[in-house]
């Protein structure tokens, strides 16, 4: 069994890795032995996991990179396979909302700024398909490896205000199923391309959205999450680890083309 989830002498590639759930998804590679480029926009927070990973007798680097800029990507690849070699998984972490493109009793669904909800689509969206074409290329000359996105619950079930997002997440899980028979069909049969969908994970970016910041108690959005999700609770960053280390290891190597909810029932409660 321990085979089937060794990724030791693997290169794993993260964006968004300065987050919380994609810092966590980092150091789990890292302990399944994977050598790990941290890549986040904001270059101090992809320091910190990778430092953590190296006190931990693990091999990482930090990279600061746009994951919208294709030419830095492409600088940023040579610099991965310089130090660390060959790239043989990748993980598309970098995402999130902008609050221009959700809707509030002070801007409504018709007034929501164009550019706002661009972002979100341009963040999320080419955020992914960016990366896909720069690593995996790498791995389509290769005829190896594995690409793995995160989606989101709201891909499945598009939630309240936040249109610009549960849209933009319910392209990228689309474009997940189309890679993974693109890359078959042209290129090999042994890249594997597949999403996580989260459920409700406290971030930095929705916390105060589902607690109050003053007292710590759940919000109103908050405690309609919590009595919709079966098991009770949000979730926790390493609830994720299992499932993320199950499809990119030979564990999952006759998976492709899946969108795996992680979200503790919330997906399979109508409410009722």
């Amino acid at each position: 069994m321990e085979k089937l989830f060794d990724l030791t002498g693997k290169t794993a590639v993260v964006t968004g890795a300065g987050g919380v759930l994609c810092g966590e998804m980092a150091k789990a590679l890292a302990k399944a032995g994977a050598k790990v480029a941290a890549l986040d926009l904001i270059e101090d927070t992809a320091k910190k996991v990778a430092d953590e990973i190296n006190k931990n007798d693990g091999s990482a680097i930090a990279v600061k990179c746009s994951v919208l800029d294709k030419k830095q990507l492409e600088n940023v690849k040579e610099t991965i396979i310089g130090k660390l070699g060959e790239i043989d998984i990748l993980i598309n972490g970098a995402g999130g909302n902008k609050k221009e493109a959700t809707t509030s009793d002070a801007l409504a669904f018709f007034d929501l700024p164009t550019d706002a909800i661009r972002a979100c689509f341009d963040l999320n969206i080419i955020g992914t398909i960016l990366p896909c074409q720069v690593f995996g290329k790498v791995m389509a000359q290769a005829k190896k490896g594995v690409i793995l996105n995160i989606s989101s619950m709201n891909a499945f079930r598009p939630l309240t205000k936040i249109c610009g997002y549960s849209a933009a997440k319910a392209a990228l899980s689309n474009f997940t199923q189309w890679l993974a028979v693109h890359i078959n069909q042209n290129y090999s049969k042994d890249i594997r391309v597949n999403a996580i969908a989260p459920g409700f994970f406290l971030t930095e970016q929705n916390r105060f959205l589902l607690t109050d910041e003053k007292t710590g108690q759940l919000t109103p959005r908050g405690k309609t999450i919590i009595e919709h999700t079966p098991m009770g609770r949000f979730g926790q960053p390493c609830d994720l680890t299992g499932t993320m280390l199950w499809l990119v290891s030979d564990a999952a190597k006759f998976v492709t083309g899946i969108v795996v909810p992680v979200d503790g029932g919330f997906s399979a409660f109508s409410g009722v």
